[in-house]
């Protein structure tokens, strides 16, 4: 409802371009049990459908009784509601870094701390022989190709979409020259941006790519002990150093532009 009050207002305002960033999850079941399974189609509902489905399908969740029970009785909902939070967007920012494994294991505990070493173990178990970043996430480029090719199936009026997040968090190190080789993170996003070409070719329509992120910086519950920056923040003196994924996205980048440029007409003498 607060999004769709302020698209109303952006627009009354002149804005061009306005949309929504959202973080959707490609959520696998840890077994196949049928409570695995189960638990998926509830994680869906709670990472997903809440969000896109009214955004993109003018409907409320499927689900939501099966996943909130007494809290999804539409007593807070008014006519107009829908409406108004599913105004036409001219796109959806989309915030992407690993697949989920989900299990139908009971959480007690509801300290923040022990809640995300909980969702680490569970990602850690996903599959065996992945490699996973400093975060404990699985690195499956292929996911981030069902995701999109998913949203562009689920929802045919899907708006260009923008990839606002995408990056990797790794154990950079300076080596003895000063230099941060972070291989492990070239990797990444070589993979991942490929896996985005893929989703392109089937036909998703994509307008923009952004790194997370640029510099090292403040990661939520993380605090500084997790570098994303394709440049590296000294905490201390705050002197910045580009690591060899800053080379690698420059030069990715200006191949791109040169391969693609359009080639500007003589003009003739005057």
């Amino acid at each position: 409802m607060g999004h769709g009050l302020a698209v109303r207002v952006l627009r009354e305002a002149g804005a061009a371009d306005v949309g929504i960033t959202l973080n959707p999850d490609v959520l696998l079941p840890a077994t196949d049990s049928e409570a695995d399974r189960d638990a998926v189609r509830r994680a869906q509902t709670m990472h997903n459908d809440v969000f896109l489905d009214p955004l993109l399908a003018g409907h409320y969740p499927e689900h939501e009784r099966e996943t909130w029970g007494e809290l999804a009785d539409g007593s807070y909902r008014r006519d107009g509601d829908l409406e108004l939070i599913g105004a036409p967007l001219d796109f959806v920012g989309i915030n992407y870094y690993r697949p989920i494994t989900v299990s139908d294991v009971p959480f007690q505990d509801p300290d923040p701390a022990t809640r995300t070493a909980v969702d680490i173990r569970a990602e850690e178990s996903w599959r065996d022989g992945v490699r996973r970043t400093t975060m404990g996430w699985p690195v499956v480029p292929g996911a981030f190709t069902d995701l999109l090719t998913g949203l562009r199936r689920r929802y045919p009026g899907l708006p260009p979409l923008l990839i606002t997040e995408n990056g990797s968090a790794e154990d950079d190190r300076a080596d003895g020259d000063g230099q941060i080789r972070d291989a492990d993170r070239v990797a990444y996003l070589r993979d991942h941006l490929a896996a985005l070409a893929d989703a392109m070719e089937q036909g998703v329509d994509v307008r923009g790519y952004y790194v997370w992120s640029l510099l090292d910086n403040f990661e939520w519950a993380r605090g500084y002990n997790k570098r994303f920056g394709i440049v590296r923040v000294d905490y201390d003196t705050l002197e910045r150093t580009p690591k060899d994924s800053y080379r690698w996205y420059r030069d990715l980048i200006t191949d791109h532009r040169d391969r693609t440029r359009t080639p500007v007409q003589e003009q003739p003498n005057r």
